[in-house]
């Protein structure tokens, strides 16, 4: 076996180390000096190198085992040259033929979206700059390589104003006053969970969980007004993007249900479905050129020092009853159990 880098290593050794040219048969390969040129020019907003080996490696299984990113994504991800990053997967031994296989019965595959590749197709100027903080691929379990990228939360509204946005457009509250949010990671809970806070400068904070079955995802917000203000007009923006879902991607709501709070997608043959809902839904709606699904909540009014959550659901059915599955999600009671909210520290 191939050893790994040692434990010892820091960034600077990561980002200079192993520059000679290794090629992996079969899979990724290194690329003219020319393309690595290309690389440095693309946005430095998506760019975070690893910390650490072990966050290298973990990086690199995401996208290359997963996501399947070419060389140049994964330059761009992670700040390392071409002929880094074909040594790298050399030792981790990391290879897209390689890649584990999910088991039937196992939880749905749910992942941090490795930034980089846009997620979705069109209206690119409403999207400037996607932040991967508040985003994760839920994969489908008829293709290993489909996934939708669901983004919570894309944005939040208050009686301030655009308290919170998920990427570059529309001015918020702190783009007004030149105050640069912090970078952030999700992060994997011992129970197997991704897990996301985030605390903005006048002290409201909202956190976000996912926990993944073999049935279903389920998704909860969290918000506390650590503020001395009350809050109100709360909404949420969910966007769930479906680029990478094959049969899916077509610019149009032609092949959509929207019937509150539950939004589906169907496949082209029409024999398959990716459905999403939150609970409390404010507004049940689709955006053709990205495309992608939304069911956007709203949290109740919120006094300095309370808490208020959000519950959503994300489900994969194969079949041609979309009523009939509305109804079967409805009966988990998915909308009144507290069994994934209460898991959420502080709740």
């Amino acid at each position: 076996m191939t050893p790994r880098p040692p434990a010892s290593w820091s960034r600077r050794n990561l980002l200079t180390a192993g520059l000679a040219a290794t090629v992996l048969p079969g899979s990724l390969s290194t690329q003219t000096r020319a393309d690595q040129k290309e690389v440095a020019r693309l946005p430095a907003g998506q760019n975070r190198p690893p910390q650490s080996p072990d966050e290298l490696r973990t990086w690199l299984e995401n996208m290359v085992w997963y996501h399947r990113y070419s060389p140049a994504e994964v330059s761009e991800v992670t700040g390392l040259e071409l002929d880094a990053i074909a040594k790298f997967l050399a030792q981790f031994e990391i290879t897209p033929e390689n890649a584990p296989r999910r088991g039937a019965d196992a939880p749905l595959l749910v992942l941090p979206y490795p930034g980089g590749r846009h997620p979705r197709i069109g209206f690119l100027d409403g999207a400037i700059e996607p932040q991967r903080e508040t985003k994760i691929s839920i994969f489908t379990p008829w293709d290993p390589a489909s996934y939708v990228v669901a983004d919570i939360p894309e944005a939040l509204w208050s009686n301030l104003g655009l308290t919170y946005l998920a990427h570059t457009h529309i001015p918020t509250v702190w783009d007004k006053q030149e105050i640069t949010l912090e970078r952030l990671e999700w992060r994997r809970t011992a129970d197997g969970a991704l897990d996301c806070e985030r605390r903005l400068p006048n002290g409201i904070a909202f956190r976000t969980r996912v926990v993944a079955g073999p049935d279903a995802v389920r998704m909860s917000l969290r918000l506390v007004n650590g503020s001395s203000e009350p809050l109100s007009d709360l909404r949420v923006q969910n966007c769930v993007m479906l680029r990478g879902a094959v049969g899916f991607d077509q610019q149009t709501n032609d092949n959509k249900v929207l019937e509150s709070p539950y939004v589906a997608v169907k496949s082209e043959e029409g024999n398959r479905w990716i459905i999403t809902a939150w609970d409390p839904c404010q507004r049940a709606w689709a955006n053709p050129p990205c495309p992608c699904l939304h069911s956007d909540p709203k949290f109740p009014d919120c006094g300095p020092g309370e808490t208020r959550h959000l519950r959503g659901w994300l489900s994969f059915y194969e079949g041609i009853e979309i009523q009939q599955e509305f109804a079967r999600i409805e009966q988990t009671g998915w909308r009144t159990t507290r069994e994934w909210v209460a898991q959420i520290p502080g709740t």
